[in-house]
């Protein structure tokens, strides 16, 4: 199947695969390298679509300030420029926040919506202090410090972290800045019951700060399931084979 890497605008985009077409959508400073099992797996049955948002890995620099909403508009620009009606979206951590943005903007573009350890706002202190130091030191210079941890946390062999942490190093640090900022900012638990999509909420069991988000969504959500997996946060990398077959039998489901 072949694979084509190109750019819209400066945003640099990777589709492999035929069938109905599965969109991912990664966290700050780490990019469309986090979903390197998915594309490899999911691609058999599907078309899967990875982008680097504006200003992380190979996309250019924006200078429009990096918000929720940008990436929602720009996700919309990249369906129209391949011709997709409709799409799943697939969101790990805060950018499962994005697929709710996507769902509550573009309802009519959506087949469905798969939350990997995402949230609707950020809530507990732990995760507030974490992404908050992170920004600072993307506003101060240390962004290969912070690159080398975020890679070597979201690894699970030495070839996949060398190829994260290279990815991550080409952002820029003031479009990755504010991303965390709009991750610190965003707020849409009180719109999650007009989502009509269905959505998937996939957490791991011993990422315990997650479970009041797990708890939220699936409460507020009208059309969900929740599963959990026997991991951390991590999921895509280190849980990739359980989180591909849950992909695979929500799509076959919902499609």
């Amino acid at each position: 199947m072949p694979i084509v890497n190109t750019f819209l605008s400066g945003l640099f985009y990777t589709v492999q695969g035929e069938g109905t077409p599965i969109l991912f959508i990664h966290p700050p400073l780490l990019t469309s390298a986090n979903f390197t099992y998915q594309m490899k797996e999911l691609s058999r049955s599907f078309k899967v679509i990875t982008f680097d948002i504006r200003g992380h890995g190979r996309s250019a620099y924006s200078e429009e300030p990096i918000t929720y909403q940008l990436i929602a508009k720009d996700i919309e620009h990249l369906l129209n420029h391949l011709g997709i009606d409709k799409a799943f979206l697939c969101g790990y951590s805060t950018g499962g926040s994005i697929v709710l943005e996507f769902l509550l903007t573009y309802p009519n573009r959506a087949l469905g919506g798969i939350i990997v350890s995402g949230m609707s706002e950020l809530r507990d202190g732990k995760n507030k202090t974490r992404l908050s130091i992170a920004r600072i030191l993307t506003k101060t210079g240390a962004m290969p410090l912070l690159g080398l941890s975020v890679a070597w946390g979201n690894s699970n062999t030495i070839e996949i972290f060398k190829k994260m942490y290279r990815e991550a190093l080409k952002g820029n640090s003031k479009n990755v800045e504010q991303y965390y900022h709009s991750c610190l900012k965003y707020n849409c638990t009180n719109k999650l019951n007009t989502i009509q999509s269905p959505v998937l909420l996939i957490y791991g069991e011993k990422d315990k700060k997650f479970h009041l988000y797990a708890k939220l969504l699936h409460e507020k959500l009208p059309n969900n399931e929740l599963t959990f997996l026997h991991e951390k946060h991590q999921i895509p990398t280190k849980s990739a084979d359980k989180l591909n077959q849950l992909i695979h039998g929500f799509i076959n489901v919902n499609k």
